[in-house]
């Protein structure tokens, strides 16, 4: 966590695109939250996806963004879904220490399908599968993945289940996403996409009190509770869950408002926030490194007209190549 720390208003908003750390000595909680807007828009904007699938690519880059901050190495935090529904995959990256990247892939006729039957809850649109964290520090390390299924519930409790069952630390997460429709400085009406989230972790410095309660066994379970939730968690857990949707995507509250309404009786502190861009890390030279691996019968079935194009999925840019260069390699 960045050292500079304020009490709130002693400097000013962070604003769009800037994830807000931030800690709550008295309750042992420390999390960070973000509004995110301009970046998305590029994002989102880019592919002209129908509004179900950004709602949910949306939700998907705040997480990403949320918990890729915290990273205290350089390395890529990727979240992705893998499922049966009309959403099939949605994929987001952090590159350390502020480039993010995402892109959603769908099945256009089942989309319409669940639109028309009004089936478009991000549960719904997602069906059974699973989300996966990966965390890569670069080719001398092996990556870590962590897997939770895709149950039914929302990306928000998921995310808490993967936090309970992987890392045991106790932790709440929000997120929302909105679309706008308002008007510019010149009165044109405009369409904007907006989305939020916060994650709160119990981090006391006596790891006992960070024991979740026990789950009740179901059926036939006669026994008693054995472990009580900490106390000054069930605070900071019931506060964060007063979070409406709209207070996460509404520009005119902010990450700042929102933390001094949840926390200010415990007095909340503010760190230096950190500023997330839409930048991919697709490259020429990446794209031709990757060719060269072909077989000279690749190189044949892929060209058209001598050429070779590839565009990448998530930023959309187009390499094209010439074939004759890349078949000298593959020889």
């Amino acid at each position: 966590m960045a050292e500079a720390a304020a009490a709130l208003g002693e400097f000013d908003f962070a604003g769009d695109d800037h994830v807000v750390p931030f800690q709550v000595e008295g309750l042992d909680v420390r999390g960070r939250a973000v509004q995110l807007g301009p970046m998305l828009d590029a994002i989102l904007e880019r592919h002209n996806y129908p509004a179900p699938v950004a709602r949910l690519l949306a939700e998907v880059i705040a997480l990403t963004v949320l918990l890729g901050t915290s990273l205290k190495f350089e390395g890529k935090f990727t979240v992705q879904t893998k499922s049966d529904g009309p959403v099939d995959l949605l994929v987001a990256d952090f590159t350390t220490p502020e480039n993010v990247r995402a892109y959603a892939r769908f099945d256009q006729t089942l989309l319409d399908e669940a639109v028309a039957a009004g089936s478009i809850e991000p549960e719904q649109l997602l069906g059974k599968g699973m989300l996966a964290f990966t965390i890569d520090q670069g080719k001398f390390s092996q990556p870590y993945q962590g897997i939770v299924a895709l149950d039914g519930a929302t990306l928000e409790d998921i995310a808490g289940t993967y936090f309970r069952q992987s890392e045991q630390i106790p932790t709440r997460v929000r997120l929302a996403a909105a679309e706008l429709l308002d008007r510019d400085e010149q009165g044109k009406p405009r369409h904007r996409w907006r989305a939020g989230g916060l994650v709160a972790q119990f981090l006391p410095e006596a790891p006992e009190r960070m024991r979740q309660a026990d789950l009740h066994g179901g059926d036939g379970d006669e026994g008693t509770v054995k472990h009580a939730e900490d106390d000054a968690w069930a605070e900071a857990r019931s506060l964060v869950e007063t979070i409406h949707a709209d207070e996460l995507t509404d520009p005119q509250v902010g990450v700042e408002r929102l933390l001094f309404r949840l926390f200010h009786e415990r007095g909340v502190r503010v760190y230096e926030p950190r500023e997330v861009f839409d930048r991919c890390s697709c490259s020429r030279e990446k794209i031709k490194g990757v060719l060269k691996g072909f077989s000279a019968e690749e190189i044949e079935a892929s060209q058209e007209e001598g050429k070779i194009a590839v565009t990448c999925e998530f930023c959309s840019t187009t390499y094209r190549f010439e074939a004759e260069e890349l078949a000298q390699a593959a020889e």
